[in-house]
Parts: structure tokens; C-alpha cells; sequence
């Protein structure tokens, strides 16, 4: 396990905010690789647990990953820094690119680059959907449920009532074990 320190928490969030392409749902594997395997800061189900919370508060995915994970590893310092290395790297391209779109956008090398990344996007997606699916579809009520929510969601439902009513679900269901159990 690599020492946790604010030098170390800049080090990691700075080199996912470079590789993070595609948004907040290709953030699993990623993550899972640089804190689970390499580091062993969190485990895979802390991953999950973080990931499904970031998706539910405002903001963008990434960045409530960081301060999750930052948060758990050095609380309020730890949180402040992994939003700082994972920004800097996005906030800097941004400047950069917006000064040099019109330009560059055009150049058939960046259309074939910008394709490339569209497919390696896609395959981020698929892994983080396996991901979640294995940590998420652990009965038959849950496997019925995300039909149902999928269903619901296809014929327009808001996502809002989807999220909330599962959230619902998710506490009832719990509530019901730990009475089971007890």
C-alpha cells in the first residue's frame, strides 16, 4: 500500500484528470486501477458505493469522485487536493484548445484523433458498465428492478423520479434485511 499524502493524492488525481477522457462514467476503471490495484487506498465496492453517490449529487461525476475519495483519504485537505490535480490538467487543455479550435479542428489528423477517442470512450463505458453490473445485479429483485428502471427510462421518464424512487427502494429494501436479521 503507497503512503497517503497530499504530494501522492496530487500525483494520482493529476495523472487521471489527464487520462480521464469521456466524463464521469468512464471514471471506474480508471480508478479502480490507480486506487484499488496500484494503491490500494479503497477497495472496489468503496469505488462502486462513491461512484453511485457522485452520480447522485450535482456536479460533474469526476469531480465528486475526488473529493469522495480525497475526503475519505485526508479529509477536508485531501478532498481540496484532489479537486485541485484533477482540474488542473482539464482547465489548462481548455484554455489552450479554445484559443487554438478553430484552427486545429480542421487538420485530418485531430477528425481521425478525435474518432479514436469516441471508440476508446465507448469501451470505457462498456467496462464501467460491467463494473457496476456485477457490484449492482446481485439478486433477482435487483436484476427485475433495472428492467424496470431501463423500461421507465426509454419511454421518457424523468431520470429525477427514476433515481429518487430507487434511492426509496434501496433504503426500504435495507430497512426490511435489517429487520430479518435482527
Amino acid at each position: 500500500m503507497q503512503k497517503v499524502s497530499l504530494v501522492n493524492i496530487f500525483k494520482v488525481f493529476f495523472k487521471i484528470g489527464v487520462i480521464l477522457l469521456g466524463g464521469g462514467y468512464v471514471i471506474i476503471p480508471i480508478m479502480k486501477n490507480e486506487l484499488t490495484e496500484k494503491r490500494n487506498w479503497l477497495s472496489d465496492d468503496e469505488i462502486c458505493d462513491y461512484y453511485c453517490i457522485a452520480q447522485c449529487l450535482p456536479g460533474i461525476i469526476a469531480i465528486n469522485m475526488a473529493i469522495l475519495v480525497g475526503y475519505k483519504l485526508m479529509k477536508l485537505k485531501g478532498a481540496l487536493m484532489s479537486v485541485f490535480a484533477m482540474s488542473l490538467s482539464p482547465f489548462v487543455s481548455i484554455v489552450v484548445v479554445a484559443k487554438l479550435l478553430s484552427a486545429i479542428v480542421r487538420i485530418p489528423f485531430i477528425e481521425g484523433l478525435f474518432w479514436g477517442v469516441n471508440l476508446s470512450v465507448i469501451v470505457l463505458i462498456y467496462l464501467t458498465l460491467r463494473e457496476m453490473w456485477k457490484k449492482s445485479i446481485v439478486d433477482i429483485f435487483s436484476f427485475v428492478w433495472f428492467f424496470i428502471i431501463l423500461f421507465l427510462s426509454l419511454i421518457k421518464v424523468s431520470p429525477v423520479l427514476l433515481i429518487i424512487s430507487s434511492i426509496f427502494l434501496g433504503v426500504i429494501i435495507r430497512i426490511i434485511k435489517d429487520k430479518k436479521n435482527a
